[in-house]
């Protein structure tokens, strides 16, 4: 349980010496910690059809209702560049735990709004918590995870961030008759007060953690808790000796950036950033975030284009669901490059759609497919190759700043979604979007590595060669 329980050929187990009830249990621990993932597409899904009704409320502009919805991503970006040291200082499971309380009292505040700047501060409070918890999921969850089931755990955070999100939709359109948003933002509550008392009473630290901090008796109870003593030995030897070849520093700045700045972090890190803002400058949460609102510029009343909207929530959670079956079968690159082609291809008849004024069951149409394309590759694949790209040493700052980066490139497209739109019209806008679409189709084509069923030194020899790079010489796994 070092990047994940690392293979021993030989054993008796079908998934890397663990008995089936250490699987199962490992499972739970999996869905737990993926909570974080729910609150995540919850909180950043329930805007768009809460939306509708604050703005008449307190008669926003577009600007106000475009600062609504973006002011969480600046709390987002904030959290995720924070969580990478309070992560490595307090351990993950307490930094969900603390994560889980920032939930509830950005939910507590946007349900008690008297006027827009409450709103703002309600929405930054959750920011701060969505993206702290989108910098430690992964993290936590490739530190758990057995190698060959390593993409499938990485996957479920993608997975429950979309449940979180279709949820999101349904809650809204439950709520939608009566134009109940306080209704819509409490219901947030429910999941993370679960994610608290799941950190508090269930969730184990994580090993690779404990072992980074040489509490390696702590660790072994833990690995013990799922697997055999020996299988505890061997893997602790293997952490050991990962640890020594990493020349883990022991004075206080040793968990700082700097870390990512390394010769041999910067090819993982050059991947993670790019990709993380290549995915939402590839357009996802104009789609996620405003829905409703543009199938309302076709003419449909407020509570039908929430109704529509849930077309897209479903289809999101379907195809991730694929993605969780095909990405340890047919590996990362490809979802990726298909996910990307089929994203540009949309991207670019969404924005005819719009310039030519077709009926909006096209647009739907369109936009369904555009879900579809990301969900099933970058949207989970990209959480993944930030928990299997960075060594143990680096693995919580370069989350934090490859999530930091994403949220950075969310804040940008959705605050400036609707003006431009006004601007240069949807249909170019798109355009825009598809641009980027097909940078990424290069870049991924050219600089990122197959990772499936590969331990840590095999991942990081390929992603060096990619960019020219001798690999580090280790005899430990990571």
């Amino acid at each position: 349980m070092t990047q994940g329980f690392s293979r021993e050929p030989g054993t008796e187990s079908p998934v890397s010496g663990i008995s089936p009830a250490g699987v199962q249990k490992v499972h739970i621990w999996a869905l737990t910690i993926a909570l974080g993932g729910f609150l995540f597409g919850y909180d950043t899904g329930v805007v768009s059809g809460a939306l509708l009704y604050i703005k008449k409320d307190f008669h926003l502009s577009s600007l106000e209702q475009s600062s609504v919805v973006s002011v969480l991503l600046i709390g987002a970006m904030l959290g995720a560049l924070g969580a990478g040291r309070l992560a490595d200082r307090h351990g993950r499971r307490r930094t969900l735990a603390v994560e889980g309380l920032v939930f509830i009292a950005g939910t507590a505040i946007l349900v008690f709004a008297t006027g827009y700047a409450m709103l703002l501060v309600g929405r930054v409070v959750l920011g701060l918590a969505v993206g702290a918890a989108s910098a430690t999921v992964p993290v936590y969850l490739s530190e758990v995870s057995p190698t060959e089931l390593r993409g499938r755990f990485l996957t479920l955070n993608q997975l429950m961030i979309t449940t979180g999100i279709l949820i999101s939709y349904l809650v809204n359109l439950a709520f939608a008759s009566g134009g109940l948003w306080r209704g819509m933002f409490a219901v947030g509550a429910i999941p993370a007060l679960l994610m608290v008392a799941g950190a508090m009473f269930l969730l184990p630290e994580s090993p690779q953690w404990l072992i980074l901090e040489g509490r390696t008796d702590q660790a072994r109870q833990v690995i013990e808790s799922v697997s055999s003593e020996e299988r505890a030995n061997h893997l602790i030897e293997l952490a050991t000796r990962r640890r020594a070849t990493e020349d883990k520093e022991k004075d206080s700045d040793k968990k700082n950036w700097r870390v990512l700045l390394v010769p041999r972090v910067r090819p993982a890190l050059i991947v993670g950033l790019t990709l993380a803002g290549a995915q939402q400058f590839g357009g996802i949460n104009t789609i996620i975030y405003y829905a409703p609102t543009l199938m309302e510029k076709t003419g449909l009343s407020a509570s039908n284009s929430i109704f529509y909207s849930v077309a897209i929530g479903v289809i999101n959670l379907i195809m991730t669901v694929v993605a969780i079956k095909l990405v340890d079968r047919a590996g990362r690159r490809p979802l990726l490059l298909g996910s990307l082609t089929g994203m540009l291809v949309m991207l670019v008849l969404l924005g005819f759609s719009y310039v030519a004024d077709m009926s909006s069951v096209l647009s739907l149409v369109f936009m369904v497919v555009y879900i579809a394309s990301f969900a099933v590759g970058l949207g989970p694949v990209f959480w993944v190759l930030v928990g299997e790209l960075f060594p143990s040493s680096a693995r919580a700052a370069g989350s934090g700043a490859s999530t930091a980066v994403n949220w950075a490139s969310n804040f940008v497209v959705s605050l400036v979604f609707l003006p431009l739109a006004d601007a240069i019209g949807p249909g170019a806008t798109f355009w825009i979007f598809a641009a980027v679409c097909a940078f990424t189709l290069w870049f991924v084509g050219r600089y990122v590595p197959e990772t499936r069923n590969r331990e840590f030194n095999e991942v990081d020899a390929a992603l060096q060669a990619r960019f020219g790079r001798q690999p580090l010489q280790t005899q430990a796994s990571d």
